[in-house]
């Protein structure tokens, strides 16, 4: 790709892109072409193909009508496909022959207990200001599908607001929803008063819009901190979010909470998903963190993770960071969850993050177990976020 100046009517100057070669197109088709056949062999995944298929066609038919265009350069939605992430780990493997020379073990970040203090400050709350004004939060979700992890974050969720005082209504759906079925929803949760946030648990399945959903979310009740305006704030110097995206406000938390130092510190954040990565990254530059993503495009990631001086993950790969991706006395923050099918377990499943925290544990100096690490911080940063909303809206101090 080269560049070249000009001037504008005006005398501005102003920079033009020169059109990409047609080898340089060919090239980049292959790549995402290669990364829908790997995907749809690892995942039997006819959706996440289709997907991909259509990114392609969009993401080429840029480039082929830019011919009465100034810039060559395509939107970035048509840039968009989801990450597949390549790894020998995206299947649960136990822990390899890693080891260090030293007996080193990590202290535990226990979120667990850090949320249940939270959550006791939240209740005290919510109890003031029901004796103050009359008044308790309310919380309303929508839950679409069978699946089993996100009907486990929801109970968990319904725990947590009984604990603490929050009024709780949950909407289910099949899912064979339309999306005009979820988006009514939300819109009766809108106008309803005494509802002060909202949340749609995520991921829904693939034929609804989830771009489109959560864009109906009243800004004011987005207590999850998914809507454009939310992000876009979370993103500029200067401006403030009404919500920060739960998940990533929780890690945040745990660092603060355990005398992390993030200012002028490398972090590197492996995935850029809406929910995790995205926001995270966001949240760590306002924090004045040197922050690197990593992608599923990255190559060697392994070479980049052992520079970082806070290591979060959330893609959802079993064990995919091993020891040796982690620089020594490194903070290491595992988001992922991954459910494996146990029989022994009350909910039928054993949940795994991305670390494999035997390894990992003997290289870092903080960790965050799975579970009992992040899950429980989410929870919250939620509630935080709802007591947050209902008191905007009473004006309570």
């Amino acid at each position: 790709m080269s560049w070249f100046y000009g001037h504008g009517k005006r005398g501005g100057r102003y920079t033009f892109i020169e059109e990409v070669s047609s080898k340089t197109m060919g090239l980049l088709k292959s790549k995402v072409q290669s990364i829908v056949v790997s995907g749809c062999r690892r995942n039997n995944g006819l959706l996440l193909l289709l997907s991909l298929s259509r990114t392609i066609n969009t993401f080429a038919a840029c480039y082929d009508n830019n011919h009465n265009r100034i810039l060559k350069s395509p939107s970035l939605v048509s840039l968009d496909f989801p990450d597949v992430w390549t790894t020998s780990s995206t299947g649960y493997s136990k822990s390899s022959a890693y080891k260090l020379a030293s007996d080193h073990t990590a202290r535990v970040i226990n979120g667990k207990q850090i949320a249940e203090e939270i959550i006791s400050k939240v209740a005290t709350e919510v109890t003031r200001m029901r004796k103050t004004i009359g008044k308790v939060p309310g919380l309303g979700v929508i839950l679409v599908g069978d699946r089993k992890d996100s009907q486990t974050y929801v109970r968990n969720k319904i725990n947590a607001c009984e604990e603490a005082g929050i009024n709780f209504k949950l909407t289910e759906f099949p899912d064979t929803c339309t999306e005009h079925e979820v988006c009514d929803a939300i819109m009766k949760f809108n106008a309803d008063p005494s509802f002060h946030g909202i949340l749609v648990q995520l991921p829904l399945p693939q034929h609804l819009n989830e771009e489109k959903i959560v864009g109906v979310l009243k800004l004011e009740k987005d207590v999850d901190g998914f809507h454009p305006m939310n992000m876009g704030n979370l993103a500029m110097r200067g401006r403030e979010p009404l919500f920060i995206p739960c998940t990533p406000k929780g890690c945040v938390e745990l660092l603060m909470r355990y005398g992390v130092e993030i200012m002028g510190k490398n972090v590197v954040v492996i995935g850029r998903s809406n929910i995790v990565g995205l926001p995270a990254s966001l949240l760590l530059q306002r924090h004045h963190a040197t922050v690197t993503i990593v992608t599923a495009l990255t190559p060697n990631p392994e070479e980049i993770t052992r520079e970082a001086d806070i290591l979060i993950s959330g893609v959802g790969v079993p064990n995919m960071v091993r020891g040796s991706w982690v620089k020594p006395g490194a903070v290491v923050v595992d988001v992922g969850t991954y459910p494996i099918e146990d029989p022994s377990c009350e909910q039928g499943y054993l949940l795994i993050g991305d670390v494999c925290y035997e390894e990992a544990s003997r290289v870092a100096s903080l960790i965050t177990p799975v579970p009992g690490g992040v899950g429980p911080m989410t929870v919250a940063m939620l509630l935080c976020n709802t007591i947050e909303s209902a008191t905007r809206k009473y004006n309570f101090v």
